[in-house]
């Protein structure tokens, strides 16, 4: 029969859902009579926060006709002021829009120059022990003989005569190299940054030696930056270890630069074609988008499809393709970027450690590099301050609050006006406008009672409208029943935005 499931059809299902892990029922929530009074209030307090939402008044606008009932201009200046106020929303919009396809769309990468020195100090090595001969073979194992690397970096100011600094300032030591950041951070609007750490995304050294022949049994250390940019490992100026050893070690300082956005290696052949060896995703795909189209390469019939030449052939291995596959199809060609590798080695030796004064050598004396880094956007601190500004937020506040208190004085207006309108009408023909007013009170009520009909007793002509009191219609129980079911209908319709 149709509609049934049959035996095959559950077993088709078993198959692509997969086995079912057993089902643990909830366990039992037991309520007290505190807690389901505090949700009660709780939720009575969320519905008298919507209501008051509801009912409070939005409209800025000036009610219209008031103008002919006020003295002076008062009207038109605020209506121009308005219209002043509309193009300046307006502007900043956009403007505040632009900021932010600038943050998530960064333009060219900014790069620098880092300088990084590597020095190591060592202890309790043979030579520094006064009751034991160098020269004496130790068949002790555990030996305490450790060395300390050191590993730091300073951004250095982009300008001509960086390249012409003498070999003196390669050998500074901390304390002068902190000094002169310290310098530099007072020249430069904005300072640039000096945090060593948040400029690489790993950092990892290598020993050139065998697993077993370590102490520790550790051939390599690795540091990678923490997903939470306010961790206690985050930030640092320096890198330093220590590890136990007696002899000098070949290391490689790895380091893997953090780029935003990602960059990637390029493969040969889309190298060759854009003509370049590294770039972010966003720049490969808009430059082979310009490839195809200046070689004609686009249909006509769908724009998303693209034929390939010789060279994009080679590339991906078809003789067309959708734009929108392209990131798939550029994944095999896109690699890492390789970390910037520095060779040290780790020297324990007392011609290093402690070299003769008359040597004229500097103990511990560190090894430079230089190495290039990617910057960060300079107008992005700006822009955030733009976008995220603690001013920025409590202006607008005010804004809200004031709008919210013209609001309430165009709500005041309005029925100012209609007093004023009520009045003049009741002055100029008393007694027609009492009996309209009364005809138009009669058919609410009939309407809220549900008895109106077309055409016939809107006067209000009868005496049971006349009389008051509580023998009359408007204090009877069905009209206030009525008037009460209505303004509650009339205030739910307004709490759910109707």
């Amino acid at each position: 029969m149709p509609g049934l499931i049959t035996k095959a059809d559950l077993d088709y299902l078993f198959r692509q859902a997969g086995p079912i892990p057993p089902q643990h029922p909830p366990p039992p929530q037991h309520y007290t009579t505190a807690h389901m009074q505090a949700q009660q209030r709780a939720e009575a307090e969320r519905r008298e926060k919507m209501r008051r939402l509801a009912l409070t008044p939005t409209d800025r606008n000036i009610p219209d006709g008031v103008e002919d009932i006020c003295i002076g201009d008062g009207v038109a200046r605020y209506r121009e002021l308005q219209e002043v106020e509309r193009t300046m929303d307006a502007m900043i919009m956009r403007k505040k829009l632009e900021v932010a396809d600038s943050i998530y769309h960064p333009r060219a990468p900014v790069w620098g120059t880092m300088r990084v020195w590597i020095s190591n100090t060592a202890e309790n090595q043979p030579w520094q022990s006064t009751d034991l001969d160098p020269e004496t073979f130790d068949f002790d194992t555990g030996t305490s003989a450790t060395y300390r690397v050191k590993i730091q970096g300073r951004l250095l100011d982009e300008n001509p005569d960086v390249g012409l600094e003498d070999d003196d300032e390669e050998e500074k030591d901390a304390d002068a190299m902190d000094e002169d950041s310290a310098e530099a951070s007072k020249t430069t609007t904005p300072p640039k940054p000096t945090v060593f750490s948040q400029f690489f995304s790993s950092i990892t050294i290598d020993f050139d030696r065998a697993k077993s022949l370590q102490p520790d049994n550790f051939t390599q250390i690795e540091w990678k930056r923490p997903e939470n940019a306010a961790a206690k490992d985050a930030n640092f100026t320096q890198l330093e270890f220590e590890r136990k050893s007696d002899e000098n070690i070949n290391v490689t300082i790895n380091l893997h630069r953090h780029l935003n956005p990602d960059r990637f290696r390029l493969s040969k052949g889309l190298s060759e074609l854009l003509d370049q060896d590294e770039d972010d995703r966003a720049g490969i795909m808009m430059k082979i988008w310009e490839y195809a189209r200046a070689e004609g390469l686009q249909s006509d019939e769908d724009d998303r499809k693209f034929a390939c030449d010789a060279q994009l052939k080679a590339l991906f291995n078809q003789d067309m393709f959708y734009f929108p596959n392209l990131p798939h199809l550029l994944k095999p060609h896109m690699m890492p970027v390789p970390p910037i590798q520095l060779p040290y080695t780790i020297r324990v030796d007392k011609p290093y450690i402690a070299p003769s004064p008359d040597s004229g050598i500097q103990p511990s004396a560190p090894t430079v590099y230089d190495v290039r880094v990617q910057l960060p956007d300079p107008l992005r601190p700006y822009m955030d301050r733009v976008l995220r500004s603690k001013d920025n937020i409590e202006s607008l506040e005010q804004i809200r609050a004031i709008d919210e208190q013209i609001a309430l004085i165009m709500t005041a207006i309005s029925q100012s006006k209609a007093k004023h309108a009520f009045f003049t009408n009741m002055a100029k023909d008393p007694v027609n406008f009492l009996k309209r007013w009364l005809s138009s009170q009669k058919r609410d009520l009939e309407v809220i009672l549900g008895e109106a009909s077309r055409g016939g007793g809107e006067d209000a002509s009868g005496a049971e409208w006349w009389r008051g009191g509580d023998d009359g219609v408007w204090n009877s129980e069905v009209a206030k029943e009525s008037v009460g079911l209505w303004l509650a209908r009339s205030g739910m319709m307004k709490a759910g935005g109707h």
